[in-house]
């Protein structure tokens, strides 16, 4: 059922505004035939030059379309200097009203243009169909293109242009919910290792439950690549690294570490590297981003670690991979637990409880109820003291100092972080990231 249709007159030259009245109504009339219960949104996308170029023209074609706005319900012009801008303005009118299935009318040659914009601006939770733009029978001053050909591809160069047009768009937008603030532990060594924890503000992701540094897209969530690219230039920028020397775990909720430099398996929850200015990083929304640094051997490593993850023991995977790999003494390495849920708000149900209850009882609270309160930082810091870490270099919700407490509760924090638990399905992620100084 098509919920919204784009009209793509963006290509259209300013002086045939005299023919888009009819073109329109010959669009339009194409929507009537959607199966919808109610008519679909209508978006009409339109070029608007730059002030001092064809204004005379620009004006003039002003009275058309807003004339037209009385011929059809639903109807909004969207004017802008690119097509980037003006689709990404209507992908926001379309989360604003959760829709997801759209038809896009416009003319055969700017199919494959279209959908390389589509294929950057928009994630799988959207469905697109497209129609050739039928011209009016009047409109004899509108250039024919050549029929669109399926199984065109369009030359590197065009694309390469458009992901750039994408990108200085996406850059020019402001950032949302105040500045982008980072988080970081006294008890990493700033002066051999840069690391932090993100939080949710200073992006561009405004969808509510993701706004506004998400860091994390999928075929579940609207934020498409392209804006999370953004999100991670802007705290680069913030903290210092390198943007294209950046890689992230790819979570399982395993324990699979990953050696940097050799065969990369197809998902890892743990990462480690003796490399310098490669900057590695694990996600977190709920679950804990661990960060580990050895300071003697100059090695690092993170690790996502959720309930599943932690029951596996994938930070004491990650120390063991340090040892086994680059030689570190565990009693050199240095942890530290980031933003997480915390025992006052998460919930598992009993037989999961009944795994952290033999961890450590303390880890489990209202044990007899049917959806125990669960402590994974507890857990994880005694999984990680009887693997050989001194519990003096782990850094947790446990330190004296509540000042220098950086694992803070993701749930009960909406205005610093995103919580899977708190926000349902469409959440965002923030990261724990750390690099070793060249």
């Amino acid at each position: 059922m098509v919920e919204a249709v784009v009209i793509d007159l963006f290509s259209l030259p300013a002086n045939l505004q005299n023919d888009i009245q009819d073109l329109l109504c010959n669009m339009l009339g194409t929507t009537e035939e959607c199966p919808s219960v109610t008519s679909p949104l209508v978006y009409v996308m339109c070029c608007q030059t730059q002030q001092s170029e064809r204004k005379d023209e620009q004006e003039s074609l002003l009275p058309a379309l807003r004339d037209f706005r009385t011929l059809k319900k639903n109807l909004e012009v969207v004017r802008a200097l690119t097509t980037a801008a003006a689709l990404y303005t209507i992908k926001q009118r379309l989360d604003e009203k959760d829709l997801h299935v759209i038809k896009i009318i416009l003319p055969a040659f700017r199919r494959d243009l279209m959908k390389v914009y589509i294929d950057h601006l928009f994630t799988a939770v959207y469905q697109f169909e497209f129609e050739d733009l039928q011209m009016a029978s009047d409109c004899n001053n509108l250039l024919i293109a050549e029929p669109h050909t399926e199984g065109q591809t369009l030359p590197t160069q065009d694309v390469e242009l458009i992901t750039r047009e994408i990108q200085m768009y996406l850059q020019s937008l402001p950032s949302l919910k105040g500045e982008l603030t980072i988080l970081r532990s006294s008890l990493i060594p700033d002066g051999i290792f840069l690391h932090g924890f993100s939080t949710r503000t200073g992006g561009i992701s405004y969808i509510p439950t993701l706004s506004s540094c998400n860091l994390f897209s999928s075929s579940k969530r609207r934020d498409p690549q392209a804006v999370v690219k953004e999100n991670l230039r802007r705290l680069a920028n913030a903290a210092g690294f390198n943007p294209k020397t950046f890689h992230r775990v790819k979570t399982d909720h395993g324990n699979a570490v990953y050696i940097m430099g050799k065969t990369e398996p197809d998902s890892y929850d743990g990462i480690v590297t003796n490399q310098k200015g490669v900057t590695i990083a694990a996600p977190g929304a709920d679950c804990i981003p661990v960060l580990f640094a050895d300071p003697v051997r100059r090695v690092c490593g993170a690790a996502h670690s959720g309930w599943k993850g932690t029951l596996l023991g994938v930070s004491v995977a990650t120390v063991n991979a340090m040892v086994s790999e680059y030689g570190c003494n565990v009693k050199d390495i240095l942890v530290v637990l980031g933003p997480s849920v915390g025992p006052c708000c998460y919930k598992l149900p009993q037989e999961s409880a009944k795994e952290f209850h033999r961890i450590d009882p303390k880890c489990v609270r209202l044990f007899d109820s049917a959806s125990p309160y669960i402590d994974l930082r507890r857990a994880t810091r005694i999984l990680l003291e009887t693997g050989g870490i001194l519990p003096e270099n782990i850094q947790d919700d446990s330190v004296t100092d509540q000042n220098q407490n950086i694992t803070l509760c993701t749930a009960c924090h909406p205005d610093k972080f995103y919580s899977h638990f708190r926000d349902g399905t469409n959440f965002g992620t923030q990261i724990g990231f750390i690099s070793i100084k060249a």
